[in-house]
């Protein structure tokens, strides 16, 4: 495989940006010559300062990443672009670096390595022994001996095509072979605001206002989790979701209503905030990318977490320790004991407070486009189901059994 071909398929450069990253390594391989190969890469970072924008060094320093991640692994294929003496330590290590240099998020990271690992169990083979049909075999299983859903099957074969596509590099054909699970079309847990007004007292701080945010602006339970202050807008009544599901930005709403609550909750934090500073403890955790760009961001009040974690833990990426936000089980108990003490006995889990923000704006005459954007929905089309569980009648239809 050629360095070319790398950026492609591996790295997932677009063809019109793959000559830059090219032209960053030739310019690289000169500052070596001139300065010798144990150089390092702040100093060819340096070197670029004076001719080309912080975009450019940025671009620059990833080309270089790509190309050490290509020479580092190019002994392990050979001409025909497969791995025959990969092993599956190394192949976890391989596919983790695959999926980190593509950006995916930690969630995708874990449970793709997770369907790795079962994988493995399943086949018994070694990675150079793979085929196609193993692929489907195992898909197969899935549907017909452990009886999965639908969505659970399609995420398994969704990283096992990935592992083979990107890692052992083993075409897959005839795919409508497999055994498919069948995806049920259920309609959404949706929860009245009566309904939602009985719950919410049952749920101590910050779990109230965590489940109100929910609720008031369609959040996702981690983009709930993952806010920072610079991402709340309090004279605009605005919550800028970052990163959200498929790594889209977009902008919700903040309930007036919750405004007085959640500047109270921020001062609190912010004694957090300042007795860590005060202690020198390590700053919050942060991607990887803006890490090396802002190194000292970490530590800055605007970066802080809404709802940090009382502890620290290490870093997923760089395996030092940082504050990280809380973990999405604690607000998911929480929410399943005031459901059971409220006397509700619908399925209701956090994430129906984003359906029942949905179905009430749309109940409230708001128009579907304006509630996908609120959402984050990629097509219509998902938003499209609340309308068949909103409780007010589509074009205003009146039974004639009631006239």
């Amino acid at each position: 495989m050629t360095f070319t071909e790398f950026l492609t398929n591996k790295a997932g450069l677009s063809p019109k940006a793959v000559p830059y990253y090219q032209n960053w390594i030739v310019l690289y391989q000169r500052y070596l010559k001139e300065h010798g190969d144990d150089s390092s890469m702040i100093g060819f970072q340096k070197s670029l300062m004076h001719r080309y924008q912080p975009w450019q060094i940025d671009q620059a320093a990833d080309a270089v990443k790509y190309y050490k991640f290509y020479q580092s692994n190019t002994h392990k294929v050979n001409s025909e672009g497969k791995a025959p003496s990969l092993k599956w330590d190394e192949a976890k290590k391989l596919m983790q670096d695959v999926l980190r240099m593509r950006q995916k998020s930690l969630q995708t990271e874990k449970a793709y390595l997770h369907w790795l690992q079962r994988f493995n169990v399943s086949t018994g083979k070694e990675p150079s022994e793979l085929s196609s049909e193993d692929l489907k075999s195992f898909i197969s299983h899935l549907a017909v001996e452990k009886h999965v859903s639908g969505s659970t099957q399609n995420q398994a074969f969704n990283a096992l095509l990935f592992f083979y596509r990107n890692v052992i590099e083993v075409s897959v054909e005839n795919l409508q072979e497999s055994v498919r699970s069948r995806i049920p079309a259920r309609l959404p847990v949706v929860l009245s605001r009566e309904e939602i007004s009985r719950i919410l007292p049952y749920l101590d701080e910050p779990y109230f206002l965590m489940a109100s945010l929910i609720y008031g602006g369609g959040l996702r339970l981690n983009e709930c989790l993952s806010l920072r202050i610079k991402d709340i807008d309090l004279e605009k009544n605005t919550i800028h979701v970052i990163q959200g599901k498929g790594g889209k930005d977009r902008m919700t709403l903040l309930s007036e209503k919750l405004k007085p609550s959640l500047e109270k909750h921020i001062d609190k934090i912010r004694e957090v905030y300042c007795s860590d500073r005060n202690s020198g403890n390590p700053g919050v955790s942060m991607p990887p990318g803006l890490e090396k760009k802002y190194p000292k961001a970490s530590v800055e009040w605007s970066w802080f977490w809404i709802f940090p974690s009382r502890d620290f833990s290490l870093n997923p990426y760089t395996s030092l320790p940082a504050r990280h936000h809380m973990h999405g089980s604690s607000l998911q108990r929480a929410f399943k004991q005031a459901v059971r003490l409220s006397g509700i006995t619908k399925r209701a889990t956090v994430h129906t407070l984003r359906h029942s923000f949905a179905t009430h704006l749309l109940e409230a005459g708001y128009d579907i486009r304006t509630i996908q954007q609120l959402l984050g929905h990629e097509s219509v089309e998902t938003t499209m189901v609340y309308t068949h569980v909103a409780e007010k009648n589509r074009l205003g239809v009146i039974s004639p059994f009631d006239r």
